[in-house]
């Protein structure tokens, strides 16, 4: 039975999606008058973000009639938009990929789609941005039933002066690293701050309760390839999920930056990270033993396309 304080509730989240429907409404005219229905869009969006997916994948995650979707597909693969390609886990397994000609189509409607949202956020000061955007994480996570405990977010004033005391401690701590690693870190962070190219790279901290647990880098190494470097997360925040999550993040701005592959370099002694690249799709194409860090190490380079 309702009461009076759930039916009060109710018209809260019926006003509220009232508004949102309008604001996402005048967000995507622009898609709204191009050759492509918004699911087409959509489809196409998952597939430049994520990578090749199964149709079950997309049935799943746009909660698509089956049938529907198979049509819809069929349509997009007699435009050259997508194709079918074997899955490189398993040869059984087809996947949809998301051709050069639909990455052209989608490239602009993305893009307009950003500049849009920025414009939104920009009326607003830096602070109500945050809120804005936290809310929005919180909102997400309730209504999927698995509530995180921490969220990501661009780096704030400090944050990168934390970013290396942190990884500098930590490593110090579990590995006994030298200072080395610490002038390494500070460098790689102060080349970030005096040369960053927001369209190109991209830096994500995440926290919990309000403390800095974790960060990770995305670079450019040359025009077709995006570096990911220094993955971190704290000791206190493990096994929540981010180490995979900064990884993914990395990856979805990688494509949409136009990076055709993504390298990364690690050490043999750092087992997680190491699970965490190869679960992403990563390969080890090159090891080499060096002494870095005051410690006899195997230095590793991992790559994959995107």
């Amino acid at each position: 039975m309702s009461t009076p304080l759930l039916v009060e509730r109710a018209g809260i989240v019926r006003g509220f999606n009232r508004f949102y429907t309008h604001q996402i409404g005048v967000l995507q005219e622009h898609l709204l008058q191009s050759d492509y229905s918004l699911t087409e869009i959509r489809v196409m969006y998952e597939l430049s973000s994520r990578g090749d997916l199964t149709s079950a994948d997309l049935c799943q995650m746009l909660s698509l009639d089956a049938g529907y979707l198979s049509r819809l597909v069929g349509g997009l693969e007699k435009k050259g938009l997508i194709q079918k390609v074997r899955s490189v886990t398993d040869a059984r397994a087809v996947q949809l990929h998301l051709s050069d000609l639909g990455r052209s189509v989608l490239t602009p409607l993305e893009q307009q789609t950003q500049q849009e949202v920025i414009a939104l956020l920009q009326a607003l000061p830096e602070q109500q941005q945050q809120q804005l955007a936290a809310s929005m994480q919180r909102i997400q996570a309730l209504l999927q039933g698995t509530p995180p405990s921490y969220l990501l977010r661009d780096p704030q004033p400090g944050d990168m002066g934390l970013v290396v005391q942190q990884q500098s401690a930590l490593y110090a701590r579990e590995y006994q690293w030298n200072w080395e690693f610490e002038a390494l870190v500070a460098e790689i962070v102060a080349k970030y701050l005096r040369e960053f190219d927001p369209t190109r790279e991209r830096c994500w901290i995440a926290e919990k309760d309000g403390e800095v647990v974790g960060s990770v880098f995305v670079v450019r190494h040359d025009d077709s390839t995006a570096k990911l470097r220094m993955l971190y997360v704290d000791a206190s925040a493990r096994g929540m999920g981010i180490g995979q999550r900064l990884v993914d993040e990395c990856l979805r701005f990688a494509r949409q930056a136009g990076y055709k592959s993504m390298m990364l370099w690690t050490v043999n002694i750092l087992t997680d990270a190491r699970k965490l690249y190869q679960k992403a799709g990563f390969e080890l194409v090159e090891e080499e033993a060096t002494v870095s860090f005051g410690k006899t190490l195997i230095s590793e380079t991992w790559t994959r396309d995107l």
